[in-house]
């Protein structure tokens, strides 16, 4: 485990995927956080693309922000989705990149995997993929990627260092990484910083 890395990337990824594994099958149930189409709503996404979507593709949606506030994707990129959960922004980038672009999503909790694909094929979505990963080694060719997006997942590795190589690597030169994320502006104890259950709520 390198020196700068404070958890033991496998116990906190067991929590993690514990934790999306219950907002997969039970989207409705109380979380620390909040799901859904009230949540999108209060990130700003814009109302008229969520409510095209069906209730599967937004109601285990649990992210912090729009990571198309920053730029909207353009007709014809290719796209990944790092920490891709049941696809909700997936699904938002296969719109903006059209029939002639191509989004990879990329998640480690098999539920949510079962439920993107799924809702992918609902929508009849076939430029959206979705293959099981870890944001620290990417199944996607180096290169590949116009751009890059994530929402509230980068904050749950534990090796951030590995986790933007691997984007970097996938990222065409010249690509744009585009997240939504959570940070601490303010120190935050040594034991804090070690304890899993606080990574994850």
């Amino acid at each position: 485990m390198p020196s700068d890395v404070l958890v033991d990337a496998e116990s906190l990824r067991s929590e993690v995927r514990d934790k999306y594994r219950a907002v997969a099958i039970d989207p409705s149930s109380a979380y620390h956080f909040h799901t859904g189409r009230a949540l999108a709503a209060r990130l700003g996404y814009e109302p008229d693309v969520v409510g095209a979507l069906p209730e599967v593709g937004v109601e285990s949606f649990a992210g912090v922000g729009s990571p198309f506030a920053l730029r909207r994707l353009s007709p014809g990129e290719r796209v990944v989705d790092v920490g891709s959960g049941a696809g909700f922004d997936s699904f938002l980038a296969a719109g903006q990149v059209g029939p002639d672009g191509r989004v990879i999503g990329v998640d480690m909790t098999p539920e949510m995997l079962a439920k993107s694909r799924a809702t992918a094929e609902l929508l009849g979505l076939d430029r959206v993929e979705f293959r099981e990963g870890l944001a620290e080694a990417l199944p996607v060719a180096d290169d590949w990627a116009d751009a890059v997006i994530s929402n509230g997942v980068i904050n749950l590795c534990a090796d951030k260092r590995a986790v933007f190589a691997e984007i970097f690597r996938v990222l065409r030169p010249g690509g744009v990484l585009q997240f939504a994320d959570i940070a601490n502006g303010r120190p935050v104890p040594a034991e804090a910083l070690r304890d899993i259950d606080l990574w994850t709520g």
